[in-house]
């Protein structure tokens, strides 16, 4: 009988830290409103919006080209379907520009963008976006031969017939959105913009606190607190009559309030960093130097990322080895063709490249031009026949071929034989 007690006491010894850390901690999260942030309210903060939206443009706006290696030369493809379901008409309610700018959207704010590849006897027809939380997932446990399917509307998918825009992923089906990545600083971000609207609503009055030289009854108090609720409104009623023996007083500013501007802009500015767009393009003032940076750093990795989700899944195992998909960035980079065509000019020039592997470079049909300039302009050089061509006198010479002879270094004294 006595075991019993002591086990019985036991027992209910181990369970009350339990049921207390549980109210502790409830308790907590109350007090300071740790509550997760949504993608919705995460778009009402504006740089976030912003962000988002510039550069889910950006990419919505740039043409997605076919292109066949054929040797060394590099082939657009330009009557194949594919690239008009990829910049035009998907098949779809929404066209190629909504699909691409919804896709960059999830990746940033859920946990990925995807789009359904629809084929017909092994045909692509047409492209369907999906939003990104009317998808689940399945998948084998095994870290090394990694294996998934998706699942949508009632049936199961393999993950071959979907284009998933991710970031962050691990597993090559689901990423993590940047909200979820730093959500600490989401949240107080988000909270600092609710903490002004509060300020907005109660119209900007300062708190404070009543003081009465007498006890109040019932009914005042709740006269009062009336009054000054409409006070702190954002209604057009903003005086309040004190009877005599009352008086209001002022609490002081808190930290918050005195650094609210200040925090908005390092707010503003720490979410610019994380998308990697200068601040100057969010507000318009950007230079050519921070749009260069802006391009490097935010719409190439996720032009390199789509590119890559198409290939896999929009070519046939054939097509693989000398076709792909990539974005047309002419006119994204157009500040800055004038400086690459500056250092093209120089490497042409010095021989350091041939004019066909700069058409390479930009994607154009080779020429078939075997030569190399040499340091004077009229001379031209054929590394496959070592032969040496000058156009001013119209002769071509082969290496190491008629040399030519030194003459013997005269004597003084010694006069020419004739």
């Amino acid at each position: 009988m006595i075991e019993i007690g002591i086990w019985k006491r036991w027992r209910e010894a181990r369970e009350q830290p339990k049921e207390t850390e549980i109210v502790s901690d409830s308790l907590l999260r109350a007090l300071i409103g740790e509550t997760k942030i949504t993608a919705e309210e995460a778009m009402s903060i504006p740089t976030v919006a912003g962000c988002v939206g510039k550069i889910a443009d950006t990419v919505a706006s740039l043409e997605i080209k076919l292109y066949r290696r054929n040797g060394d030369a590099i082939e657009e493809m330009t009557d194949d379907k594919r690239t008009k379901l990829l910049n035009g008409d998907t098949g779809d309610t929404l066209d190629a520009f909504q699909m691409k700018r919804a896709m960059v959207k999830d990746m940033f704010l859920d946990k990925g963008g995807y789009a359904f590849v629809h084929k017909s006897n092994g045909e692509i027809v047409s492209l369907h976006y999906v939003e990104a939380n009317r998808l689940a997932f399945t998948y084998d446990p095994n870290p090394i031969f990694k294996d998934y399917k998706i699942y949508c509307y009632g049936a199961y998918y393999e993950g071959w017939q979907w284009i998933k825009l991710l970031r962050n992923t691990r597993n090559g089906y689901s990423g993590e959105s940047i909200v979820d990545e730093s959500k600490t600083f989401f949240e107080t971000a988000y909270a600092s913009l609710l903490y002004e609207k509060n300020l907005v609503k109660t119209g900007g009055n300062k708190k404070g606190f009543l003081q009465s030289a007498k006890k109040l009854t019932t009914e005042a108090m709740e006269t009062l607190k009336k009054a000054f609720k409409r006070m702190y409104s954002d209604s057009s009623e903003n005086v309040i009559v004190l009877n005599d023996g009352l008086t209001f007083k002022e609490s002081s500013n808190t930290s918050v309030e005195l650094q609210l501007n200040e925090n908005k802009k390092t707010n503003a500015d720490e979410i610019c960093k994380m998308f990697h767009v200068p601040p100057s393009i969010i507000s318009g003032k950007a230079t050519e130097e921070d749009k260069k940076n802006y391009i490097e750093g935010a719409i190439i990795p996720i032009l390199d990322r789509f590119a890559t989700a198409i290939n896999a899944v929009m070519l046939d195992e054939d097509e693989k080895n000398d076709m792909f998909f990539s974005f047309d960035t002419t006119d994204l980079v157009k500040g800055d063709i004038e400086k690459r065509f500056g250092a093209y000019k120089i490497a042409i020039d010095s021989g350091f490249m041939q004019i066909d592997e700069v058409r390479e470079k930009e994607k154009l049909p080779a020429f078939g031009l075997d030569f190399i300039k040499l340091g004077l302009q009229d001379v031209l050089y054929s590394p496959s026949s070592k032969t040496v061509y000058t156009p001013n006198t119209d002769k071509t010479s082969k290496m190491g071929e008629n040399p030519v002879k030194e003459e013997p270094e005269k004597k003084e004294g010694e006069e020419d034989a004739d």
